[in-house]
């Protein structure tokens, strides 16, 4: 179906960036339309496209204004905003045929792996093998890759398990950290900073520059978390580190 054109807001970040503001909250439908725009600017480059970040409801597209300014236009911004809106006409949205295959991420959890677990049961009311239960139970959408490369920022927790950020972050977490913030749930790639409740740990490597994709998820993929035993833990940690 057509975008609602009238409902998408465009807007400059500062001389060399405009972004593209389609919803107001985080929404399944307002993550088809981002989709949307990412699909058809992968297929319809424009001289000057730098690069383009999508969000959970904003795409940002980076652009030279020295190549935008040879399109005869004065005022570049003003050229690439027009350039946007000739797009959004012609953007339709729920056109993919196939709907994403499920990616199984496997995750120990609780003892060494999830400290946090008991704070999350004790926040919630509920046992620590509740909380590992309505946590593999959904299958997560990918909103947006973020904060880290790689860093996955997943939509469709059980609110029932939400708990609030550490009131002082953690300065390093081990990579593969599974965590909770609010009602959000993701994986640390890489060893960093942050303050989620540490939940579990999956051996998997989320982000490895040395692959043809170094981001193992990607934005629109369907993830569920699968609880596995400390020995699985091992012996697919010692697979993924091989490779």
């Amino acid at each position: 179906m057509p975008l609602p054109t009238s409902s998408v807001k465009i807007y400059p970040l500062g001389d060399t960036a405009v972004v593209l503001q389609l919803g107001d909250e985080i929404a399944v439908e307002t993550h088809g339309q981002v989709k949307a725009v990412v699909r058809f600017l992968n297929q319809h480059s424009f001289p000057g496209l730098i690069e383009y970040v999508p969000a959970f409801t904003t795409v940002t597209i980076y652009y030279d204004p020295w190549l935008v300014s040879e399109w005869g236009k004065s005022d570049p911004y003003a050229a690439v905003e027009e350039n946007l809106r000739q797009m959004l006409a012609e953007l339709e949205t729920g056109s993919e045929t196939e709907p994403a295959s499920v990616k199984e991420i496997p995750v120990v959890y609780g003892g060494e792996y999830g400290p946090d677990l008991a704070f999350v049961a004790q926040h919630t009311g509920l046992s620590m093998a509740e909380v590992i239960a309505r946590h593999t139970q959904p299958e997560y959408l990918v909103y947006m890759i973020g904060f880290a490369p790689g860093f996955p920022y997943l939509g469709g927790m059980d609110p029932k398990i939400a708990a609030p950020r550490k009131e002082v972050p953690r300065q390093v977490i081990p990579a593969g950290s599974v965590g909770i913030a609010g009602v959000q749930t993701g994986v640390y790639p890489m060893e960093t900073p942050g303050g989620w409740q540490l939940i579990g740990r999956t051996p998997l490597n989320l982000f490895d520059p040395n692959r043809a994709e170094p981001s193992l998820l990607q934005m629109g993929d369907v993830v569920r978390f699968v609880s596995i035993s400390e020995q699985e833990y091992n012996a697919l940690k010692e697979e993924a580190d091989g490779d």
